[in-house]
């Protein structure tokens, strides 16, 4: 089967045209992802090149060749620099225009101006450039968890691989106008796979900058604003899966209920502004204080927890006072103002082959309960008297219940 060129290009050119114009709409919708304007336009540009190659013997050379060349550079280079935006990295206004003038320079110089073999090396030299560079920005940023990135790499990766062998097949293969066979057969490959190319990479992009809104929303809501930490939604939920965890090959844990000594107290002397720094310094200290295994999470206002898996009794206590003294230190003076602000912390450790974390969370408040009784800026560890001696100054409470229950029993 045949497939006419004139027809392809025109194809090409309205594909071009409406992903770069859905691309744009689909940035109008959410245009803090700056990147998905940058591969709209991009595609915009490249069908203004192709409309120029298909003018071929219309119109001067200097306008099919030199500038149509010049625009497909320039689109190449524009998706690449949306990639570097797109993993916030800054623009190269220099870089996004160094294909085309080196091309528009190679064009004048008369020792090339006739060899169309030359410049077709360099032209495919230039594309290829342009899509591993892009390649590379996303193989940079992989560190984010985005599946569609891994698409992306390799697809960028191949095209610019097809441009790359373009070049022992032009010298294998002249290329010119006036040859039927090797021109239009070759130029019919190209032009079909950039189609098929350009549709697919437009469609990947759009499916990372989705995936990313999405990702960015999931953790907007698992994640507290002020201190980067999990709130209680997340953490209760990375609480249970570490109860399978702990289910599965048991190991002493332990679970630290925080709270911030006369954290209203605070705020009322300095401020909402200068209390929420106090939160933030408390998080910086106690992420320092722990593992990058143990969970943290702010369960509400200045209440804090921490879940540390395979921890005996002393390394837990040793944990939560390092925690202690690290924000009474750092929080001694706050921007100039003098804070002292300290923190209470209940320590309960479980040996049992079942992990029930609010049950254990009731218990380390009941040893919070004593650290505030006692002076606050401590640490208490929980105990059957400690369980026993709450029950006799207060009503049970319903979270207090299975704890209360397992101490009746073992006395």
């Amino acid at each position: 089967m045949n497939l006419d060129v004139n027809t392809l290009f025109m194809v090409t050119v309205y594909v071009e045209a409406i992903l770069g114009l859905l691309l744009l709409f689909a940035w109008a919708q959410n245009t803090a992802i700056h990147a998905v304007a940058w591969w709209g336009f991009a595609h915009l540009i490249r069908a203004a090149s192709v409309m120029l190659f298909g003018m071929f013997g219309q119109a001067p050379d200097l306008i099919t060749i030199d500038l149509a060349n010049a625009l497909l550079f320039t689109a190449f280079a524009v998706t690449w620099t949306g990639a570097r935006v797109f993993d916030g990295r800054p623009v190269e206004p220099v870089y996004l225009v160094t294909g085309a003038v080196i091309w528009l320079l190679v064009c004048r110089l008369p020792l090339l101006n006739d060899s169309l073999d030359v410049r077709s090396l360099i032209a495919s030299a230039i594309i290829t450039a342009y899509t591993w560079l892009t390649a590379y920005e996303f193989w940079r940023g992989r560190n984010e968890q985005l599946v569609s990135r891994w698409p992306a790499i390799f697809m960028l990766f191949a095209h610019g691989a097809l441009f790359l062998l373009r070049t022992p097949l032009v010298a294998l293969m002249p290329w010119s106008p006036t040859n039927n066979i090797y021109g239009s057969v070759w130029l019919t490959v190209l032009s079909f796979e950039a189609l098929l190319f350009t549709i697919s990479i437009a469609f990947i992009l759009l499916a990372m900058a989705k995936e990313r809104t999405e990702q960015r929303h999931r953790t907007a809501a698992m994640v507290d604003p002020l201190t980067g930490i999990a709130n209680r939604r997340a953490f209760l939920q990375d609480a249970a899966t570490l109860t399978k965890k702990h289910n599965a090959k048991p190991r002493p844990t332990a679970v630290l209920l925080i709270d911030l000594d006369h954290f209203k107290s605070i705020n009322d002397r300095f401020g909402h502004a200068l209390g929420d720094r106090v939160l933030e310094i408390f998080t910086d200290g106690a992420r320092q204080s722990i593992r990058s295994s143990d969970l943290i999470g702010r369960l509400g206002g200045e209440e804090f927890a921490a879940v540390l898996y395979d921890t005996s009794r002393d390394k837990a206590v040793a944990v939560a006072e390092r925690i202690r003294e690290t924000f009474a230190t750092s929080a001694m003076d706050v921007d100039g103002r003098p804070v002292c602000a300290t923190v209470s912390i209940g320590v309960v450790v479980c040996q049992d082959t079942v992990l029930d974390i609010p049950e254990l969370l009731a218990q380390a408040d009941n040893a919070l309960y004593f650290a505030k009784e006692h002076g606050r800026n401590r640490v208490e560890v929980a105990s059957l008297e400690m369980i026993l001696a709450r029950r006799g100054a207060s009503p049970v409470s319903s979270a207090t219940a299975p704890a209360d229950a397992a101490a009746k029993s073992a006395a």
